[in-house]
């Protein structure tokens, strides 16, 4: 059998490429893309990607460059994410809700070679390609390096709206609807180039490779057991680890994929209502949306909604709430370097008979891992021994399998330093109950060490919430002169003046153990978040050492504490109804 050997009849390297093209001949007329008026179908959506993918190679983009784009979820982000590697080029999906320094500092260490972006971020992309030009050396050719720029008008309703000479529309005019896309000869070349969010350092450069974003994309659809014709709504951005791989996956089932500029309570119910979704993904914080949706802006929710939701671990009495307006929720966990989602709480039908509460809890568990993991496990990090299966024992944990990254784009000590002893070290921290179902308990960097007890900030978290007058909390480590360490609490209330300090502690004390209850509790209009919705306590943890238990009864606050209060309030809009999303840009 050993001289048995490969071929191109029985060996074709894994691309998630392949979805579209089968998609455009089994479901050539099916609905592709709903966006504002705009339809089209999956012929026509593939003959979209042919045509750009052709004008990248006659704008001389070749096999490895980063093409980047900064854009919402508009129909040509979608395409982008097969016509760029049909290019042989390398799609780099930026975050929108990052600053100027920020973007301009991903065009520098990407070298990009072309630059799209959406109409709206115009202003944001000139102020980063300045800082960009700015940040070259003297006497380096700054021309050489810059990246051309190219406009995405809107296609529903055009703006006119300029950056340079070209708009994206003119690449699908010009370009070549046969062009079959360059042939993939090693299905380890990178196909995307994703950013982390950055919660506990700096952002580092993720690359994915074809055969990961293949097998990623087939076990999350087969996992979430998304059906043909499944009609998807994009409240997730698909600049967060490629959509979770939905978009690839929405091609692979001839879905339908219904976009949208905002992620709004009006929005996505009209969207829901119009046009019958049956899947969404989001994290968390997008759930305080929906449910606080002002009565003209809800619409009843008539079939199942599946969401898959992730990013934050969900407190059990949001998942209760949210499966009272009829969405079917699924929880799941991930991280940038695992190619999206790497765990799913895969449903069990014997929990249908255990009580709402009871299931909710079983819920809010980030569960097993997806089909291309070769293994999961959680261990102590000196030893790298498994911890007990008694749902109590902490350590970090541990991936291994087919769709974790390739590595972090220039920097091979980071690279190194997350894959040991043949794991990949996610630096989470959780537990492995008695049925092999794993829960989250923290960020390794999270977990609060209070005279020498483990302190759970997402356990105390999801206690607080249940608090009826408390929106949002984060818990974070604050000094204490016994103990070392003790918990902080930062609260949004739904209602300014609701309830107080002296209430909330009341209520913990009656809720959790003696030494969880925090020492503080501080009342914020927002909590500062990454451009995915996760909380920076890394920010909130050097507001918490300015903090003195004693003097802040009366309510009174640093100089420094306040200026960061400020910087919050500047960046990220009061949650509102319209805003609660736009803080985190999900």
């Amino acid at each position: 059998m050993d001289k048995l050997g490969k071929c191109s009849a029985n060996y074709v390297p894994l691309t998630p490429l392949t979805f579209i093209k089968r998609a455009s001949m089994v479901y050539s007329h099916r609905t592709s893309i709903i966006y504002g008026g705009v339809r089209f179908t999956w012929q026509q959506t593939y003959e979209r990607c042919c045509r750009l993918a052709y004008s990248l190679r006659s704008l001389n983009v070749v096999k490895n460059d980063v093409v980047s784009v900064l854009a919402p979820n508009v129909p040509a982000l979608y395409e982008m994410h097969f016509a760029v590697p049909m290019a042989g080029a390398v799609l780099n999906a930026i975050n929108t809700r990052l600053d100027a320094k920020n973007i301009a500092t991903i065009l520098r260490h990407s070298e990009a070679k072309v630059f799209f972006v959406d109409y709206e971020y115009v202003p944001l992309a000139s102020e980063a390609l300045r800082l960009l030009v700015a940040g070259f050396k003297t006497g380096s050719s700054a021309e050489d390096a810059m990246p051309l720029v190219i406009v995405i008008d809107d296609i529903n309703k055009p703006t006119g709206v300029r950056l340079g000479n070209l708009e994206y529309q003119q690449l699908i005019h010009h370009g070549n609807p046969q062009y079959p896309g360059e042939e993939l000869q090693d299905e380890w070349d990178a196909i995307s180039l994703n950013y982390t969010s950055g919660t506990t350092s700096e952002p580092k450069g993720v690359v994915y490779s074809h055969r990961g974003a293949f097998l990623s994309t087939m076990s999350l659809i087969q996992g979430w057991e998304m059906s043909t014709e499944a009609v998807y709504l994009w409240s997730l951005p698909m600049f967060h680890c490629n959509g979770w791989t939905f978009t690839w996956g929405v091609a692979a089932r001839g879905g339908t994929n219904v976009c949208i500029r905002n992620t709004t309570a009006d929005e996505m119910y009209k969207s829901i209502s119009t046009h019958n979704v049956t899947h969404m993904c989001c994290a968390p914080v997008v759930f305080n949306i929906l449910l606080e949706a002002k009565p003209h802006e809800r619409c009843p929710i008539t079939s199942k909604v599946n969401i898959l939701t992730g990013g934050a671990p969900p407190p059990a009495a949001l998942l209760e709430k949210m499966e009272d307006l009829g969405f079917h929720i699924m929880h799941a966990y991930g991280l940038t370097e695992a190619t999206g989602p790497a765990l799913v709480c895969e449903w069990q039908s014997k929990w249908n008979q255990l009580p709402r509460d009871h299931q909710a809890k079983l819920k809010a568990r980030q569960g097993v891992s997806i089909l291309t993991l070769a293994d999961v496990d959680v261990k102590t990090k000196k030893t790298m021994e498994s911890v007990p299966h008694d749902g109590k024992t902490i350590g970090e944990i541990v991936l291994r399998g087919s769709s974790i990254m390739k590595g972090y784009l220039k920097d091979e000590k980071e690279t190194a330093k997350a894959f040991q002893k043949g794991w990949f070290l996610t630096g989470d921290v959780g537990v492995i109950h008695p049925d092999g179902y794993l829960e989250i308990k923290d960020r390794s960097k999270d977990v609060i060490i209070s005279g020498g007890e483990n302190i759970s900030s997402v356990e105390l978290e999801s206690i607080l919430f249940k608090h009826p007058a408390i929106l949002e909390a984060a818990v974070v480590a604050m000094p204490h002169p016994r103990w070392g360490e003790s918990p902080c609490a930062f609260v949004v209330l739904k209602k300014t003046g609701s309830t107080t300090e002296t209430e909330i502690l009341a209520y913990c004390r009656k809720n959790m153990s003696k030494f969880m209850v925090p020492k503080k509790v501080e009342f914020v209009e927002v909590l500062p978040k990454t451009g995915t919705g996760k909380v920076l306590k890394m920010e909130l943890r050097e507001v918490a050492k300015t903090l003195n238990t004693n003097n802040n009864r009366n309510n009174k606050r640093s100089d420094k504490q306040v200026h960061l209060h400020q910087t919050w309030y500047h960046h990220d809009t009061p949650p509102n109804q319209e805003n609660v999303l736009a803080m985190s840009r999900l």
